[in-house]
């Protein structure tokens, strides 16, 4: 019975003889065991102790606040001049506050009522841009007052690091999702056009200077070479100059010989 017993734990392999070993009453085997199960032992907690840590640190990880990339102005809400069916406009400034590049896009609730301006770019580090948001107004329902209404559109703005100066397209949040960063959720808020306050005044200011900045973007770039006109015909005005330069010269070369033979031919015959 005891060959059967020692070649049944041989066939069955290292993790069975572990099991088994403990209760014979070998004095040697018992003391292989022993040695073996404190050779062991460090190892099995090692690893138990460098998984808990792993499972921490990850823990750690998902509590922690993402870091946002983008500054907003205002920070968390959307501004509107309540005025029933009309389009309105809010704006607010997006600035890149990390040390890469960054893009941006814009999300919203009511895609058929409301749009950006520009839906999305790219920021280099400390750029800054004023999107302009559009909405439509409804009327209100059930006798509602004007200023009671609240609106349930929201809008998002995610973020996303990229490798450097590139053309923004939508296709880059797709790409990458494991990347993107939910910046903010904006809500709307309606403000009373006829009532004078701080937030009404910053936001007309903002709708300027992103009125001010369409308008330049749209100025063609100076340039202080050669103008082209038509197809190939290039205006030099430093050519057209030292042409009539050159004709002057000529001109008066000519005047000066004139001179010159005149005198000579009277000192011949005086």
């Amino acid at each position: 019975m005891a060959i059967e017993t020692d070649q049944k734990s041989s066939s069955d392999g290292k993790v069975w003889g572990f099991f088994k070993l403990p209760f014979r009453q070998n004095g040697n085997t018992t003391s292989t065991t022993s040695s073996s199960s404190a050779q062991t032992l460090p190892h099995l907690e090692g690893s138990n102790h460098h998984a808990s840590a792993n499972s921490v640190s990850s823990v750690a990880k998902s509590l922690l606040p993402t870091r946002r990339r983008l500054k907003l102005d205002p920070a968390n809400k959307l501004y509107f001049p309540y005025e029933p069916g009309k389009q309105v406009r809010s704006a607010v400034r997006i600035k890149n506050t990390s040390k890469s590049y960054t893009a941006f896009k814009f999300q919203t609730t009511a895609p058929k009522s409301c749009f950006m301006r520009p839906p999305g770019a790219i920021l280099a580090p400390g750029e800054s841009i004023i999107a302009t948001v559009f909405k439509f107004v409804e009327q209100p329902e059930n006798n509602e007052k004007p200023m009671d209404q609240k609106s349930k559109v929201k809008f998002k703005i995610m973020s996303l690091k990229v490798k450097g100066p590139m053309e923004y397209v939508p296709e880059l949040f797709d790409e990458q999702k494991d990347q993107v960063a939910i910046e903010q959720i904006l809500r709307v808020v309606f403000l009373d056009p006829e009532r004078p306050c701080p937030a009404l005044e910053k936001l007309k200011r903002q709708l300027a200077d992103a009125d001010a900045a369409v308008e330049a973007r749209k100025k063609p770039p100076e340039d202080a070479g050669p103008r082209i006109i038509g197809e190939g015909l290039v205006i030099d005005e430093w050519k057209e100059r030292r042409e009539r330069y050159l004709a002057r010269q000529q001109i008066e070369g000519v005047d000066s010989a004139e001179s010159g033979n005149s005198s000579s031919v009277s000192s011949l015959y005086g």
